[in-house]
């Protein structure tokens, strides 16, 4: 839920950021600009967490708990596409700003990671929860893999996205999986699905009549998680019945489309595009989950 929101603050950021000519002052503005709203934000983010999230819990010892069984990893899913995403475009925000590459690898591509790295440490003086290193290594997956593509390649061939759908699971521990649909959508990782939406143009000779906005993507996803790491949780469904849910991985195979590489001379699209680059396009799909393969319309 934390990661989500502060995505959210920076898609808001970026979007403000396309209004204006390449001029040397302009580009001076720009920088100011977008440095105070990173501290701003960032700090005032901070301080909002500390206050109706960490309060909550007595302050310790720094200590480390290891989650990484939990949610079939699906939490640590999050956790690279969102340092992924805050890297892409933070990066692309500094050079919009008129920052040197090598500034755009380091502060930009590394700013994701940063932030959360600050998080992981409020987590682990809380006596409510503890610092993870599953967290930390998957955060770092997230910001290496969008700055290794700017330095390989300049763009981004292979991006992580997200997509969602509503799951039946929620209303049998709402207190993890969400009560409202907005919560459900953040914290019930039965319904979201992690793709790696991949470029083929991108990869092919240039003058290749391959759609230049179409992908291929690979989604993974997980379902029947009431509980972090089993449904002992869940004896008995609203009438009292006793019930069983299988947990079981998800794969999944669908079509994509790069809003990035749509071509547009209007730069609130642009920004638009590449603020909604985040989300997966429905497209059916193939789903391969407990030896069966199946499709999806969805």
């Amino acid at each position: 839920m934390i990661r989500f929101k502060f995505l959210i603050i920076l898609f808001i950021t970026v979007n403000q950021f396309v209004f204006a000519s390449d001029s040397l002052s302009v580009l001076k503005k720009r920088k100011l600009t977008l440095g105070v709203s990173t501290v701003a934000l960032a700090s005032g983010s901070l301080i909002y967490l500390n206050q109706v999230w960490f309060q909550q819990y007595k302050t310790s010892k720094l200590h480390s708990f290891n989650d990484n069984e939990e949610w079939f990893q699906m939490d640590k899913c999050g956790h690279t596409f969102t340092n992924y995403q805050t890297g892409r475009l933070m990066m692309e925000a500094m050079n919009w700003a008129g920052y040197s590459t090598k500034k755009q690898l380091i502060i930009g591509g590394l700013s994701g990671f940063t932030y959360m790295t600050v998080i992981e440490l409020m987590d682990g003086f809380s006596d409510g929860w503890g610092f993870s290193w599953g967290d930390l290594y998957a955060n770092a997956l997230g910001s290496g893999f969008a700055i290794g593509q700017k330095i390989l390649w300049k763009e981004q061939r292979i991006q992580i996205k997200f997509s969602y759908y509503s799951s039946k699971y929620a209303k049998y521990n709402p207190i993890l999986l969400g009560e409202s649909a907005t919560t459900q959508f953040l914290k019930d990782y039965n319904g979201q699905i992690y793709w790696l939406s991949i470029n083929p143009s991108s990869f092919m000779k240039k003058e290749n009549k391959f759609p230049k906005w179409l992908n291929l993507a690979f989604g993974y996803g997980a379902n029947g998680m009431i509980g972090a790491r089993d449904n002992s949780i869940l004896k008995k469904d609203e009438n009292g019945n006793s019930i069983y849910f299988n947990r079981y991985r998800q794969s999944y195979f669908s079509l994509d489309v790069d809003l990035t590489r749509i071509k547009t001379k209007s730069k609130i699209l642009k920004s638009v595009f590449s603020c909604l680059n985040i989300i997966k396009i429905p497209f059916p799909n193939l789903e391969l989950s407990e030896r069966k393969l199946k499709f999806n319309y969805y």
